[in-house]
């Protein structure tokens, strides 16, 4: 599918991975949906790029009512949708064993839910919907990229629930891919390593570098542009399906 083509919902599309996702898509000259609940930051991307291609929707992605409304007001919009880039995701670090006691269920259920039910409420109605897409003439209908992390496969002490919401992401992946493959639907996840995102807007810029050099090649923090690269070549080529990239610098994660 050429990304011109694509008629994108983009969840966390407001800001960080998804903003800039949703950035390359438009200026492409593909359609882009921004699903977030930060309402005032997905009207400055919006109003930044100047376009009738891009539109948003507020939405809590573990909300089944939200997806629903949010899908329905996007094949309104553009007629049809064919990709869908989930980048909505949270992350609060927290140890099993604290001084004050055990780790907060909440805390963890609160994680696993945004991060891995929230992406599969996503991918369940978004492919429900894509499944009456009249096929290219590759016989392609659409194609899903999930955002896992390298946490997923090396997480740092305290990120447990991270790690198993993002482990989540990974283990799905081709399982979906499988299913969703006699629809001629792919389905593909990216693993990013450490990148600049909003989370890092309250590290001060020593810390940054100082973990941006623990990265191999190139040194430093991604860009989430770099991201948004990776996700139109997942959207170009049609041989990239069921499986999980890494797009680290090559860094895996110490202990602490």
């Amino acid at each position: 599918m050429k990304i011109q083509d694509s008629i994108a919902i983009v969840t966390g599309g407001a800001s960080g991975l998804g903003g800039a996702t949703v950035t390359r898509i438009v200026q492409q000259g593909g359609k882009a949906v921004i699903l977030d609940l930060a309402e005032e930051k997905a009207n400055q991307l919006i109003e930044n790029l100047g376009s009738d291609q891009v539109c948003f929707i507020k939405t809590d992605v573990t909300n089944e009512e939200d997806v629903k409304r949010a899908i329905d007001g996007a094949i309104s919009k553009f007629g049809s949708i064919n990709t869908v880039v989930n980048c909505a995701g949270i992350v609060l670090g927290e140890k099993v064993n604290k001084k004050d006691g055990a780790h907060s269920l909440h805390t963890f259920q609160k994680v696993i839910n945004i991060n891995l039910v929230g992406t599969f409420n996503v991918i369940r109605l978004a492919a429900e919907a894509m499944i009456n897409n009249t096929p290219n003439e590759n016989g392609e209908r659409g194609v899903i990229i999930s955002t896992a992390s390298v946490a997923a496969f090396d997480g740092q002490i305290g990120q447990a629930a991270y790690s198993a919401s993002k482990g989540g992401v990974v283990g799905m992946t081709l399982p979906i891919a499988r299913e969703l493959a006699r629809y001629g639907i792919r389905n593909m996840s990216i693993a990013p390593g450490l990148f600049e995102t909003p989370m890092f807007d309250m590290i001060p810029e020593k810390a940054r570098v100082s973990l941006g050099e623990m990265v191999p090649f190139p040194s430093r923090l991604g860009y989430p542009s770099e991201y948004a690269q990776l996700a139109q070549s997942i959207i170009e080529n049609p041989m990239l399906n069921g499986e999980v990239i890494r797009l680290d610098g090559a860094v895996r994660l110490q202990p602490k």
